[in-house]
């Protein structure tokens, strides 16, 4: 059997000298003894894929509310897996350290509520005055606290490398409050962020088309659009008759342009800088993965449109207004009397001190759609959405 440090020796020969390298990681909060045949960041991510909170994804709402629509719309599962595949692919084209990308990526919407934003502005408006609530902290809070699989340590214990993936918009005040130190986050964390751009911005495209929420009229006035068509028509005129393949065919080039845009863009940056090791990554002042100067406008004028034209386009909006009311009359149920809560939350409250609107808000976004549906027809259904 190949040792984990023969593995690990052996996949990190292919990394650039600035990426993280396992060996050298910061370390887990309470220590272990590792496993002979699989290294830290593996490790961290099967913790993610076998918790509870990753299985719940499934039934978290990306755009279209899941129990309300059919099931050919990404979730906030499959959105993962795909901003999952589209890292590693970029980490490994960048000689980052992919196991480590690969658990950042698994983990990095762990912390959504049911109802996608809406119901993030939900919670967030139901904790005013009471500490508001952020979904980057709320995945801290999962896998520091709440996933209860282990008994020498409450949460999944991952590495400081992986944790530090759901700090990429904090302060340094912040960081510090959460054990982390005051320095840039490391690339793989940078590249995360992004690949998860590159994957909503296309993929939100194809639902917005595939449902009829858009027309693919509509998205001639995007630079992006254009090129991604013109490039598909000009290698398949085919494909000018058959406007599904076409749609699915500019998708995938899209991504392809973004993609090629980020390693190029990226690979200058580091140049420019001179950036060889991770520290000079972490000391740097500047962002190094990016998007270039000619691509990045017309990536936020396909933003833009996006957010106008499809998430409050009236078919969204409807279905995510409705259930945001109806998850602030679920929040007041629980917070009108702590017994409603189920008993190990309610232990929380009785029995360590946390706060009442703290503990339901995590009850609350712990929930799947449909659990939190089930819910709410069970305790407030006949009660009229504010």
């Amino acid at each position: 059997m190949r040792e984990r440090a023969d593995l690990e020796r052996h996949l990190e020969t292919a990394l650039a000298p600035y990426a993280v390298r396992s060996a050298d990681s910061r370390g887990r909060r309470v220590a272990e003894d590792e496993p002979p045949y699989r290294g830290r960041f593996q490790r961290d991510r099967d913790r993610i894929v076998h918790s509870t909170a990753f299985r719940r994804l499934e039934y978290k709402t990306q755009v279209f509310v899941s129990v309300l629509e059919d099931d050919h719309y990404r979730n906030r599962l499959t959105h993962t897996l795909e901003v999952t595949q589209i890292a590693r692919t970029l980490a490994r084209t960048l000689g980052l350290n992919e196991d480590l990308v690969e658990a950042l990526a698994l983990a990095h919407d762990l912390g959504h509520g049911p109802f996608g934003h809406s119901g993030e502005d939900a919670l967030n408006e139901a904790m005013r005055g009471h500490g508001g609530f952020n979904h980057n902290l709320q995945g801290l809070r999962i896998v520091d606290l709440f996933e209860r699989r282990y008994a020498e340590f409450p949460g999944l214990n991952l590495t400081y490398e992986t944790r530090e993936g759901f700090t990429k918009n904090l302060s340094a005040e912040s960081r510090a409050k959460f054990g982390f130190l005051n320095d840039r986050p490391s690339l793989e964390v940078q590249l995360v962020g992004h690949a998860d751009e590159i994957a909503y911005d296309t993929h939100d495209i194809e639902d917005a088309l595939v449902s009829r929420t858009l027309e693919e009229s509509d998205l001639e006035s995007l630079a992006l659009w254009r090129q991604a068509v013109a490039e598909v028509l000009n290698e398949h005129a085919e494909l000018k008759s058959d406007h599904r393949l076409r749609w699915r065919s500019a998708v995938r080039r899209l991504i392809r342009i973004l993609a090629g845009d980020l390693i190029a863009e990226t690979e200058r940056r580091l140049s420019a800088q001179k950036i060889g090791t991770l520290a000079e990554v972490r000391s740097c002042a500047q962002e190094l993965v990016g998007f270039g100067a000619e691509l990045r406008p017309k990536k936020v004028e396909l933003e833009r449109f996006l957010r106008a034209r499809f998430y409050y386009h009236p078919r969204v909006r409807e279905h995510a207004e409705l259930w945001q009311g109806r998850l602030k009359q679920l929040f007041a149920y629980y917070v009108d009397d702590s017994a409603r809560l189920p008993d190990d939350h309610r232990r929380r409250v009785e029995a360590e001190g946390a706060t009442l609107h703290r503990v339901v808000c995590d009850y609350v976004a712990g929930m799947t759609d449909r659990y939190a549906e089930r819910r709410w027809s069970e305790h407030c259904g006949e009660q009229p959405v504010a």
